[in-house]
């Protein structure tokens, strides 16, 4: 099977369509890939780290208000439009796959006119602007939020099939997690992290919680604070605590993400969908911080799915102290019956086949071109 992905601006649009990837690659002997990003988001260097074949455009997002940029944006994506057409009758895919950004606008847009089927994913509760205005050019619409069919009407195909995401995490290794970690195996690692270049409020919730954790058997605290927080962040946490102690790590990035959370007992993050995904697929509780800096406050959407559930804490932003974090952490780490009964919500939310799901309706369409 041949396949055209295109999502990009965060990891949250770009994992998922990489783990589409790699599921097209298990269970289609030959698949062939043409990745179409931005020359300004995130895809350009992660792309091909993973091996995919990436090809860029030049692309930007609207504004809300009424600006001369919008019109700029506009020119961009009839240029986006005409370039993606070209490279679209080029590699002639037999299914073209948009998992959100703005940089994929253009690319399944100039799809659904060449004909050729398409299938987007929307990763979030609240959809963004970019597949909403696809979902009236797209053949299939996939959701990764039970219930959230219905943000889509119009008659359109629309279905379940949770992140893709989920499906990567599922098979990772959690002796590999301890071990990259320098935990012994086993130890409630409870994991604090702010996205993949942290967040500001997060870092100074951890800098507050420190001095109140304590030595406690087996349980292992990891602050992952962002390359551009790291050293500022541990150097607060030197001044506050004189030296780290054995039971807490902080460290600037993980690159074995999947690994480590397989060996995390609870999790405080923000609530991007992907990351979501991830948590519910392997059972994780959490304590959800939600961006306020995002489109529609989508976070607080996806995070309150899982508190409903009864697989989360949500604390927002405007309520987070040192403090406030510690009490919901430690009700938890405290407390192995909620422990449990949180892990076993989470677990319920999760789709571990979701990769799966999607690369049986891309055969599904691909058979109909």
């Amino acid at each position: 099977m041949r396949i055209v992905l295109s999502g990009g601006g965060t990891g949250g649009h770009i994992y998922p369509a990489v783990a589409v990837a790699r599921q097209l690659e298990a269970e289609e002997e030959p698949s062939a890939f043409l990745y179409i990003g931005g020359t300004r988001g995130l895809e350009s260097k992660l792309v091909p780290q993973e091996n995919l074949p990436f090809r860029a455009i030049d692309i930007t997002g609207f504004r809300r208000s009424l600006s001369l940029d919008n019109v700029k944006t506009v020119m961009r994506f009839l240029k986006g439009v005409r370039e993606s057409k070209k490279m679209l009758k080029e590699f002639k895919p037999d299914v073209v796959v948009g998992t959100g950004g703005y940089v994929c606008g253009p690319v399944v847009y100039a799809a659904s006119k060449l004909g050729i089927p398409t299938l987007i994913h929307e990763q979030n509760a609240i959809p963004g602007l970019t597949n909403k205005f696809l979902s009236r050019y797209a053949s299939t619409v996939a959701v990764s939020f039970e219930g959230t069919e219905s943000a889509f009407p119009g008659g359109k195909r629309v279905i379940y099939t949770g992140n893709p995401r989920a499906t990567t995490v599922s098979a990772a290794n959690p002796k590999r997690g301890y071990a990259s970690l320098g935990i012994p195996e086993n130890s409630t690692v409870v994991l604090v992290v702010g996205g993949s270049r942290g967040a500001k409020a997060i870092n100074e919730a951890m800098i507050g919680m420190a001095p109140l954790t304590k030595k406690e058997p087996n349980v292992h605290y990891v602050y992952v604070t962002g390359e551009p927080y790291f050293e500022d962040t541990r150097k607060q946490l030197r001044e506050k605590l004189g030296s780290l102690p054995n039971w807490l790590h902080v460290v600037p990035y993980i690159h074995n993400m999947p690994e480590v959370l397989a060996c995390t007992s609870l999790i405080v993050n923000r609530a991007g969908a992907s990351f979501l995904a991830e948590i519910t697929a392997l059972g994780i509780p959490s304590v959800l911080i939600p961006s306020p800096n995002v489109t529609n406050n989508h976070q607080e959407a996806n995070a309150r799915q899982l508190e409903k559930a009864g697989a989360s804490v949500v604390i927002l932003e405007k309520d987070l102290t040192g403090e406030s974090l510690y009490r919901s952490v430690s009700s938890i780490t405290s407390n192995g019956e909620l422990r449990r009964s949180m892990s076993e919500a989470s677990r319920k939310l999760g789709k571990r086949d979701s990769a799966g799901v999607i690369v049986h309706e891309l055969r599904r369409l691909a058979a109909r071109k």
